[in-house]
């Protein structure tokens, strides 16, 4: 056997063995009994170092050494396995596990503090999943910038400077179409009413059938915090319900069976390898918010969702011609993953600038509270009224997810390059949405983007399938274009 097919091998078990790790994550925010929460901590620590070793075997080392790629197939896969083999070396197999055995138990912690909007409860297990984080970002940029070591977990190639660049760019932008938004005459009428929980999760199912989510190799449970696990042969979703915001279940489960199409929708000849899960956070992304946006939340498709609201819960009060307004509604709310399109980019560059500052020892754990409330007041005129609408609503820090959120605003820059092209590839786009109709426009990402899993780096995916390199233009246009259209300025 060629030095190629023994590291093929080796990491194909490896890969089995992540997704077995994943399912135990997936279980923990969806079946697992609270008392469980010790012994899972246990588990995913155990896990962790097998994986770690196996990661860090030394036979691969001499494997990458000796492999020949024969192809760009192969020589993808080997990028990908010498990259991730570079940076689990430089991370202690201790190091590792108590990452993985602390962020299992913080969950738990965060989740319990959450429901009771108690911080102090939470802040010396935030301390010490920073703690750990920054010892593992150390270990990583060998002296280089902390977070940019954490950022390339998730987005390869990105750098806090090249985020910082692209978020002042789009700041005022931003900032100049929400002070038009709010200030303008016609304002759309709040949705009202109550919506039964089982009505939302029968639409919702509808939904996600709608946009090709493959039920036989997926489900939908219910999570506190909405998401999507598991790639190949086995992508479950999630999503949650309020009786009085069916929005919230609706666009929740499109944005997470975006994540799971994406993972369905990779060659199959690539599963269980390295270019068998999507290539970056913030192409996932892009996949996640096209389809809960561009389409969903598109004039077309929201008329098509009025009738079937209406099938489903009986009339609730709007027009159809006015239900595209309420569903873009923008307001100055707290929530980020409950935010508008033309807010929700805002919350992510305030937790980008808060976790950079807590990652560089710039600002102290116990302050940060006292900074998110008076970011916030700043960036959106509003004072946060308890910490569950604060600090504590997004569960990112607890599991050590530091350098994820500016993934989310990538991800929205990639989905405007993404939507120009498609609109220009599919001309009678709305004609097939109103009709409930996503065929053309998922079929177009999956064979333009989602096939190719990680064959290629993350911005240069993007560019083949939108003919230019990725920039954050087409989005604000897209947005500007959208809002003012809905509120007549």
């Amino acid at each position: 056997m060629t030095a190629y097919t023994d590291l093929l091998a080796h990491q194909r078990e490896t890969e089995a063995l992540a997704q077995v790790a994943g399912r135990l994550g997936w279980d923990q925010e969806t079946m697992m009994p609270r008392g469980a929460a010790e012994q899972r901590s246990e588990e995913m620590a155990a896990m962790e170092g097998v994986l770690h070793a196996r990661r860090t075997d030394p036979r691969m080392g001499d494997w990458l050494a000796q492999a020949v790629a024969d192809g760009p197939v192969a020589a993808a896969q080997l990028r990908h396995i010498r990259r991730s083999f570079d940076r689990a070396t430089k991370v202690p197999a201790a190091l590792a596990q108590e990452i993985a055995r602390v962020t299992s138990m913080a969950q738990g912690i965060w989740a319990d503090a959450r429901a009771r909007d108690d911080v102090a409860a939470f802040l010396p297990t935030l301390a010490e999943v920073i703690r750990l984080r920054r010892e593992e970002a150390a270990a990583l940029a060998q002296g280089g910038d902390l977070y940019d070591a954490l950022i390339d977990d998730y987005e390869p190639g990105a750098t806090a400077a090249s985020i910082g660049a692209m978020f002042d760019r789009m700041r005022p932008r931003l900032v100049a179409l929400r002070a038009a938004v709010l200030g303008a005459a016609y304002q759309p009428a709040p949705l009202q009413g109550s919506f039964p929980a089982t009505g939302q999760m029968a639409l919702s199912r509808e939904l996600a059938s709608a946009f090709g989510y493959d039920w036989n190799r997926g489900r939908l449970d219910l999570a506190v915090h909405p998401f999507s696990s598991g790639s190949g042969a086995d992508v479950r979703i999630t999503s949650r319900v309020a009786e009085g915001d069916p929005f919230n279940c609706f666009y929740s489960t499109i944005h997470e069976v975006g994540h799971a199409c994406y993972e369905q929708g990779i060659d199959p000849a690539y599963a269980l390898t390295p270019l068998g899960a999507g290539v970056s956070m913030g192409v996932h992304e892009s996949q996640s918010r096209i389809y809960e946006n561009q389409l969903g939340r598109s004039r077309a498709f929201t008329g098509w969702l009025h009738g079937r609201m209406v099938a489903t819960f009986g009339d609730f009060g709007l027009r159809a011609d006015d239900f595209h307004g309420t569903v873009n509604r923008v307001q100055s709310g707290y929530i980020r993953t409950e935010a508008d399109e033309v807010h929700y980019n805002l919350h992510v560059m305030m937790r980008f600038d808060l976790e950079r500052s807590l990652i560089r020892g710039d600002l102290a754990v116990a302050d940060i509270e006292a900074a998110w409330n008076d970011r916030f007041l700043a960036d959106f005129g509003v004072m946060v009224d308890k910490p569950s609408n604060g600090m504590l609503q997004d569960v990112h820090w607890s599991v050590g997810l530091f350098g994820y959120f500016p993934t989310y605003t990538l991800g929205n820059v990639y989905a405007g390059c993404l939507h120009q092209a498609l609109r220009a590839a599919v001309p009678d786009l709305d004609a097939q949405l109103a009709r409930g109709d996503t065929t053309a426009a998922t079929g177009w990402l999956r064979a333009n983007l989602q096939v190719h899993g990680g064959l290629y780096p993350p911005r240069e995916v993007v560019e083949r399938a939108c003919g230019s390199a990725p920039t954050e233009g087409p989005l604000l246009d897209y947005l500007e274009a959208k809002f003012r259209g809905i509120y007549g300025i």
